[in-house]
């Protein structure tokens, strides 16, 4: 027995009817970058034991590998829409590291507070003409070395290549705060 007639314009003007049969045959598949927290796991990045930095650290950025979560469907980075199972590796994320050549913060904490006086510590850090001036100076009498031991402690006073001191990789180091023109200000409201 065939349906009524009525029930067949009902079916065939159904998709024209619903705009929901229009929105599920155009789901938008993001790309796996794009993916939000908890919808993948990074693995942690490998640290080398001697630079306690992340290995492959080339222009303050290394990479992980993220595998997003099981029945999780995107787009690698050449567009190709893959479902993942949880195991594959569906993107790599970009993580944050440190440009060191091997002056180590314990070293020149070490030097500035126990040998600063004699210059140790400008000496090690590659300014050879402070170091000097400090040697005959006898740390300008005490007040320069008590001077580099802050600075070298709050690491103001860095390595003289521009490089950053080597600091155990969940030690403390500190980031510096810049503000520049790119920088957004909040307009503050008059009370």
């Amino acid at each position: 027995m065939a349906p009524p007639r009525e029930l067949w314009s009902l079916l065939l003007l159904a998709p024209f009817l619903c705009p929901c049969f229009i929105n599920v045959a155009s789901v938008d598949i993001g790309k796996c970058e794009e993916l939000r927290l908890g919808q993948y796991i990074c693995d942690t990045p490998k640290i080398n034991d001697i630079t306690q930095e992340p290995e492959n650290c080339t222009n303050n950025t290394a990479f992980v590998p993220c595998m997003p979560a099981p029945n999780i469907t995107c787009k690698n980075d050449s567009g190709i829409v893959n479902s993942f199972n949880g195991k594959e590796v569906g993107f790599y994320k970009p993580f944050p590291c440190r440009n060191v050549t091997g002056y180590s913060y314990k070293v020149a904490v070490a030097l500035s507070l126990f040998l600063g006086w004699l210059g140790a510590d400008r000496f090690y850090l590659g300014y050879p003409a402070l170091g000097l001036l400090k040697f005959c100076t006898v740390g300008f009498c005490g007040i320069g070395s008590l001077i580099d031991f802050v600075f070298i402690s709050v690491q103001i006073v860095g390595p003289a290549d521009g490089s950053n001191y080597i600091i155990d990789y969940y030690g403390a180091r500190l980031t510096r705060l810049t503000i520049d023109n790119d920088t957004y200000r909040k307009r503050q409201t008059d009370m």
